[in-house]
């Protein structure tokens, strides 16, 4: 689905992105957007956020025992949601969730993933710091 497409479905300005991967760092999206959005922790029950192959970064995938632990980001601006939807893999759907604090949309993995949990400290050992260069050229 072209990114186009995935942000035609998300209506009103009080739209919140439920993030779990790369997005969770500041770090990320000031090299994205130029600034970090508003941040607050929250969790999506019968999700998991898992390790995918031969990506550094991970997806959201389903799993009734799961819980996806992230941060929701609000204030997104029009141009900001669609830099993001952008930066996106097509393998990624934008799908509407239901977290504990209410609704909000996020990018579900629509491929194979792998059964290992992604996790953040060892995204930001590992890869982070080679990642950021990555998020700039991208922009460019």
């Amino acid at each position: 689905m072209s990114t186009g497409a995935r942000l035609a479905r998300i209506e009103g300005d009080g739209a919140v992105l439920f993030v779990y991967g790369t997005l969770l760092f500041p770090e990320v999206l000031t090299v994205l957007l130029g600034r970090c959005p508003r941040r607050a922790p929250a969790e999506l029950p019968g999700w998991r956020v898992a390790v995918l192959p031969d990506r550094v970064y991970p997806g959201l995938v389903a799993d009734p025992a799961g819980v996806a632990a992230g941060m929701v980001l609000s204030g997104l601006s029009p141009a900001e949601w669609a830099v993001l939807d952008h930066f996106e893999d097509d393998e990624y759907d934008l799908r509407p969730v239901d977290l504990a604090t209410g609704p909000a949309w996020t990018y579900v993995w629509t491929a194979a993933a792998l059964p290992e949990l992604w996790c953040s400290a060892d995204f930001a050992a590992t890869h982070l710091a080679a990642f950021l260069p990555r998020c700039e050229q991208w922009r460019l």
